[in-house]
């Protein structure tokens, strides 16, 4: 049974066997997965190009890389907030105000990551100090900021048009286009940190374009080819609707023609035109989120200036061992989006007991995966910090905090397929309080304790318990939640 037969299941209200379902998660996952773990491998090659420069050098971005971390929630949030409106529409079948909210994203998404890019900008010099950087790599920490920051826009633009597109069920096209980006970025950042000879900022300047060339790709394929959501659908019907009204009313000075062409154009110009209906709903939707990527974010950055104390070695191992450890939970985000769609549609759809059973299923699946990537993760350690590193002690250090976070990779699965769920559903104010609680509450109150006495091992310990905490609440909201409210009786 082909993918998009399964998926257009939903919006009829057909019924489908347990194998269907489980056929059609696995398969919007797998694209996802393999374009998550595609990046992953990026970020780990890139860390091992840089890495290769010295432990300086890897020092001075993950000085700074928590709050590109940052940068970029800010921008998914918004972009969250228009596509799963969209995933509503096409799981309700109206395809044209799918488009509407198509269309009021790009001016939306444009404008916030210009705003993003100047405020980066406008902080890069000072950043690494506030995250308590030393003078020997705040030149190369903000130098590479700021380029990071200027290349914004592209990474927004990228994000958007592959949301909407996984949101209408497309996964294939950004999932190889994401891979694509992969290996742009290894090939740029190699003419750029080696052969320039640019070091720390060549990094900067590979990502940048890649991001750009993928940005143009995704944005062409969603807005010109993509069967639901190609914009210029609409356009094509004005233009056929102005013809015949010059040929009915012609007119010797061609005033009629004139007229008609001037309707059409303004109405390509309204339909961009930001409305309240929908910029209201996407604010309900990512607002929180924004939020939650705020504060998050702010957090990640207070664990980086609790773990900038502990020396250059544990900055080193720190940033490089997250940088491992995110092959282990990028599998959980390719079925997390696979999950956002399947709800979004499913909710659209009014399909309430297919949609609750795509939640759950997709939860479990999410938990088995990262299970066996945390095993995995723990027997390997040492060998995938030394692709990263060639200093033995950040080897050992970051091989040893793997191990303690391997322990805490099932319940992570669960916080971040369920926050999926709970996107798709368009409920995200109460999860965002709850991960703040958990990663505030739990995780920087021990980190802040347990590296005085245990430094960086003590950090990470406190890291897989607030995990472990944060999936343990999501699964009682996604089996008790108020998420379900959501689902049409």
């Amino acid at each position: 049974m082909a993918k998009k037969d399964l998926l257009a299941y939903i919006r009829e209200g057909r019924t489908m066997t347990r194998s269907e379902r489980l056929h059609l998660i696995v398969q919007l996952s797998i694209p996802s997965i393999l374009a998550q773990i595609s990046a992953t491998v990026m970020f780990l090659i890139d860390a091992a190009m840089v890495g290769h420069l010295g432990e300086k050098a890897t020092a001075a971005i993950g000085l700074v890389e928590t709050t590109t971390w940052l940068m970029g929630g800010l921008g998914a949030a918004v972009n969250m907030g228009f596509s799963v409106q969209v995933a509503h529409f096409i799981g309700a079948n109206d395809f044209e105000a799918a488009r509407r909210v198509l269309r009021q994203s790009l001016v939306c998404a444009l404008l916030w990551s210009l705003m993003l890019s100047i405020s980066g900008i406008a902080v890069h010099s000072y950043l690494p100090y506030w995250l308590g950087g030393s003078a020997d790599i705040a030149r190369d920490a903000s130098l590479y900021f700021m380029f990071i920051g200027i290349f914004g826009i592209f990474f927004q633009m990228e994000g958007l048009a592959g949301s909407m597109l996984k949101c209408s069920g497309n996964m294939k096209v950004p999932s190889a286009l994401n891979i694509l980006m992969c290996c742009l970025d290894v090939v740029f950042n190699y003419l750029f940190i080696y052969v320039m000879d640019l070091g720390v900022v060549g990094a900067a300047y590979g990502t940048g374009l890649a991001e750009l060339i993928t940005a143009a790709l995704m944005l062409w394929f969603l807005l010109c080819r993509s069967e639901m959501l190609n914009i210029f659908k609409k356009s094509v019907e004005c233009r056929v609707e102005s013809v015949e009204f010059a040929t009915a009313i012609p007119s010797a000075d061609g005033t009629a023609v004139a007229n008609s062409k001037l309707y059409t154009l303004n109405s390509k110009l309204r339909d961009f035109r930001p409305t309240s209906d929908v910029v209201s709903t996407a604010f309900k939707i990512g607002a929180p989120m924004g939020l939650q990527h705020l504060l998050m974010g702010g957090a990640q950055i207070v664990s980086t200036i609790i773990v900038a104390p502990l020396g250059t070695v544990a900055i080193a191992a720190h940033s490089l061992a997250i940088t491992v450890e995110s092959l282990c939970y990028m599998p959980g985000y390719g079925i997390a989006e696979a999950a956002t769609t399947l709800v979004g549609q499913g909710i659209g759809a009014g399909q309430r007991l297919l949609t609750r059973s795509f939640a759950y299923m997709s939860v479990g699946l999410g938990i088995a995966v990262m299970t066996v990537m945390g095993v995995l993760m723990a027997v390997f350690a040492p060998e995938l910090m030394s692709l990263m590193s060639p200093v033995e002690a950040v080897v050992t250090e970051g091989a040893a905090v793997l191990r303690i976070e391997a322990w805490a990779e099932p319940m992570f699965a669960a916080s971040i397929v369920c926050n999926g769920v709970f996107i798709g559903a368009g409920d995200t104010l109460k999860p965002a309080i709850m991960s703040l609680t958990s990663m505030w509450g739990v995780r920087l109150t021990l980190a802040a304790w347990l590296s005085q006495t245990h430094g960086l091992l003590g950090v990470w310990t406190a890291m897989a318990i607030e995990l472990t905490f944060r999936g343990l609440i999501f699964l009682a909201r996604l089996f008790h939640g108020g998420w379900q409210r959501k689902l049409k009786s």
